[in-house]
């Protein structure tokens, strides 16, 4: 059975208005989008009729974590306008990082709050990586590890495996790892060493990363959708068409 795929708007954000791209991606085979805050934000109400009108639905988005330790009732609600089962902290900025395990693990306690509460209403929260979560710490051990922590399953997690890779960690240890939690996979893929184009990543399929091997992997994880994304593609519709069909071509 396939997978339901998304396509993260930060893909194609700098090709604005995104509201656009919308019919576009729905006409590539795209079952649904994953927002960024500045999309959603301003009129969560008028973005969801967008959706609506392409035939496009919203499995989870990203979201600010300050907003889920501030404001989670907002998010709670952008989360039942959109129609999305998921709210998704990705990123903390590098001058507020701490070089500590206890730094880790209190954004973890942070995450685990905001889950319970977005619990009460049939929602989860999971936490999206990049590649800063698997720089190893004084102790050996990893921020991931105490981001999720330890036989709490309350916090999800939408693995990007391109910035696994990215970091210098198999990807295929991580979904084995975390395949009880992980609730989205992110395809991002990388390109070749060296390559400076588009920083350096490219379209599902078009890079280095061995997906035929990962995808068996996949059918062990939680997840229940596909997610595609690219930090900074020169051709967004190019990197959204060629992903899409790569994924339907090994069978995801």
């Amino acid at each position: 059975m396939a997978y339901p795929i998304a396509f993260q708007l930060y893909s194609s954000r700098l090709f604005p208005p995104v509201t656009d791209h919308l019919p576009i991606l729905k006409a590539m085979g795209y079952d649904a989008i994953e927002p960024w805050p500045p999309a959603y934000e301003d009129d969560p109400a008028a973005f969801r009729r967008h959706l609506d009108d392409a035939g496009l639905g919203c499995f989870g988005f990203h979201m600010p974590l300050a907003g889920l330790i501030s404001e989670p009732n907002r998010y709670i609600e952008i989360a039942q306008i959109l129609g999305a089962r998921y709210l998704i902290p990705p990123f903390v900025p590098k001058e507020e990082r701490r070089n500590t395990t206890d730094f880790w693990r209190c954004i973890g306690e942070d995450l685990a709050t905001g889950a319970e509460r977005a619990g009460r209403y049939g929602l989860r929260v999971a936490w999206h990586n990049h590649d800063f979560e698997y720089q190893p710490l004084d102790d050996g051990s990893r921020p991931i590890e105490h981001i999720l922590g330890t036989g709490d399953d309350t916090v999800g997690f939408e693995i990007d495996c391109g910035w696994v890779k990215r970091a210098g960690v198999d990807p295929a240890s991580e979904l084995e790892l975390y395949a009880a939690r992980i609730i989205a996979i992110q395809t991002k893929d990388l390109a070749s060493p060296a390559t400076e184009e588009d920083d350096g990543w490219t379209a599902t399929g078009d890079g280095v990363i061995d997906w035929p091997e990962l995808a068996p992997l996949f059918r062990q994880t939680a997840a229940d959708h596909i997610v595609t994304e690219h930090d900074n593609p020169s051709d967004w519709q190019r990197f959204a068409e060629r992903s899409i069909r790569y994924l339907r071509e090994i069978g995801l």
